[in-house]
């Protein structure tokens, strides 16, 4: 492999805009892979010309004409950049050591704790075709719980790692993709929302740490994107 990743051909990556697709694009930033974004409109994701590519007709999808692999699921995708590209740790661990597991944990975490019922809230709130007090309620709780268990483990990432500046992170005291897998839905939440429902006030180290990333010029980038939910 070249040491330098912008030596490889562009990745095709499938969405833009939305809480998934700018999470990996802000990875291919990350790791300085040249990659072309192709907008694919909500209404079009379950035409046979996408769901060739991702059959569950979902966003975002990646091809990589270096491996020639297309793969979908955005934490499939991510650790898959990761192992592929990230040879030198940048922002991810030696493999099978104690801190590539935690990564992958918090990344589990992510895809099926954190994304699921903010995308809930996020739908009774805004998108749902009649009101549903009951159900806005349960994921605006749910949404305060996960954030509130991010906001315990930050604390005791710091209490670990105080010597490190710039932090805490998740993981190891390191900046890793782990963290940012966690930027799309913790900042759209702040736009959906009430402050009555969700105080970001109230997480000062979830708060501090969402902002610490989306400051990193490859994440503020991608993250640019993210103009409506697709």
């Amino acid at each position: 492999m070249a040491s330098s990743n912008a030596a490889h051909k562009p990745l095709t990556l499938y969405g833009v805009g939305g809480a998934n697709p700018p999470k990996i694009a802000a990875l291919l930033n990350e790791l300085s892979l040249p990659c072309t974004a192709i907008r694919i409109p909500l209404s079009d994701v379950k035409n046979p010309s996408y769901t060739a590519i991702n059959p569950n007709g979902r966003l975002p999808a990646l091809h990589d004409p270096n491996t020639n692999l297309t793969i979908w699921e955005s934490g499939a995708i991510a650790l898959y950049l990761i192992q592929t590209y990230d040879p030198h740790h940048k922002i991810s661990f030696p493999p099978n050591s104690p801190e590539s597991h935690l990564a992958t944990q918090y990344l589990f975490f992510q895809v099926s704790g954190q994304g699921p019922y903010y995308g809930q809230a996020a739908w009774f709130k805004s998108f749902h075709h009649e009101a549903l007090p009951s159900a806005v309620e349960r994921y605006v709780k749910e949404v305060n719980r996960v954030t509130a268990v991010l906001e315990g483990i930050l604390k005791g990432e710091q209490q670990k790692f105080p010597e490190v500046e710039g932090g805490p992170w998740l993981v190891g005291g390191k900046y890793s993709y782990a963290d940012l897998a966690f930027v799309s839905w913790q900042t759209i939440v702040e736009k959906v929302l009430s402050k009555e429902e969700f105080d970001s006030e109230k997480y000062p180290e979830v708060k501090g740490w969402i902002g610490r990333m989306l400051e990193r010029e490859g994440v503020k980038k991608a993250f640019g994107t993210m103009e409506k939910l697709e």
